[in-house]
């Protein structure tokens, strides 16, 4: 079966008032371009960044290959102050490193402390404040964080879902995001909230043969482009080169949906997660039964979750 690949659209001078009122109730991906976002898209070089975002000590992902991959942790954990990691992240070869002179380096800001304070790039690095402008087109209250992300060249990130809604803004650079729609999760092989496809072009569909199913939404993303990606929406965003990016992640449900203890965004509605455990304590009973009567009984559960559960007003 061949792949279905669509391209995300693309929409210029889009008002608050059109994309809260038109385009946010259909959601899906859109890139939005003309967006005022401050100075950040001129002003944060290489150069800039190491002086004005100073010396602080931020904790980045180091991998030997472009294809990181969280479930088998492919990469290590180390600590840079934040002036060396612009560095070498904008480098091809390193003089200094940790694996190997070609490592890829990523950085995901955190909290002040990550157990209880959520990323927000104004409090990390106030000096960079006033160089961005984040798209009002989300009441404030609803705000969740804002991370910097910044890539080497070629790096690209495991496919997985948040489950807030948030704006990626690429401020310099050049990203690839493929996107899969929440209807197709049954395709791409979860673990927790990761594909375990990394290889998304070439999948090896010996391994992972429903992965052929599974629509492909696909953008270019270049410096001053907003992506919006709703909450549950799968991702793979690969950097064509050294890039910066800021997301911009809010509330979608009232607050008191959301696990209190998730300063990442990452962690499911607390609704959610307790069915999860009421489904493992299903099966745990289900396991008592010969399989025979297994099989037939857990045929009939998943027949009246689709029955009662599947919405048949998304695609």
């Amino acid at each position: 079966m061949a792949r279905q690949r669509f391209s995300v659209p693309r929409l210029e001078g889009i008002s608050q008032e059109h994309f809260t009122q038109h385009l946010y109730p259909q959601r899906k991906p859109l890139v939005l371009e003309g967006i005022d976002l401050g100075a950040c898209t001129s002003k944060w070089t290489v150069d800039y960044l190491s002086q004005v975002g100073g010396k602080k000590e931020v904790k980045i992902h180091v991998a030997a290959v472009a294809q990181m991959d969280f479930i088998s942790k492919n990469f290590v954990y180390r600590t840079l102050p934040f002036d060396k990691l612009v560095q070498r992240a904008a480098e091809e070869k390193h003089k200094e490193f940790f694996i190997s002179e070609d490592e890829k380096y990523y950085l995901r800001s955190l909290g002040e402390d990550p157990r209880k304070d959520v990323a927000d790039i104004r409090k990390q690095f106030p000096l960079l404040e006033g160089d961005i402008k984040f798209p009002k087109f989300f009441k404030e209250d609803q705000f969740f964080s804002s991370v910097f992300r910044i890539s080497s060249p070629g790096l690209q990130l495991w496919t997985h879902y948040d489950v807030m809604d948030n704006f990626l803004i690429q401020v310099t650079g050049k990203k690839r995001v493929v996107l899969f729609s929440p209807r197709d999760a049954q395709y791409l092989y979860l673990s927790g909230t990761k594909s375990e496809v990394l290889n998304i072009d070439n999948p090896d569909l010996a391994k992972y043969p429903l992965f052929s199913k599974a629509r492909k939404y696909e953008c270019s993303l270049k410096a001053g482009d907003v992506l919006f990606i709703p909450a549950l929406w799968f991702h793979n965003v690969i950097s064509e080169e050294f890039g910066v990016g800021v997301n911009v992640f809010w509330k979608h449900l009232p607050s008191e949906c959301y696990d209190k203890t998730d300063t990442y965004g990452n962690k499911d509605p607390t609704a959610a997660s307790r069915a999860a455990q009421i489904l493992d304590r299903a099966l745990k009973t289900l396991a008592e039964l010969p399989e025979e009567y297994r099989d037939f009984y857990a045929r009939r559960m998943v027949l009246h979750i689709q029955d009662k559960a599947y919405s048949k007003n998304f695609e």
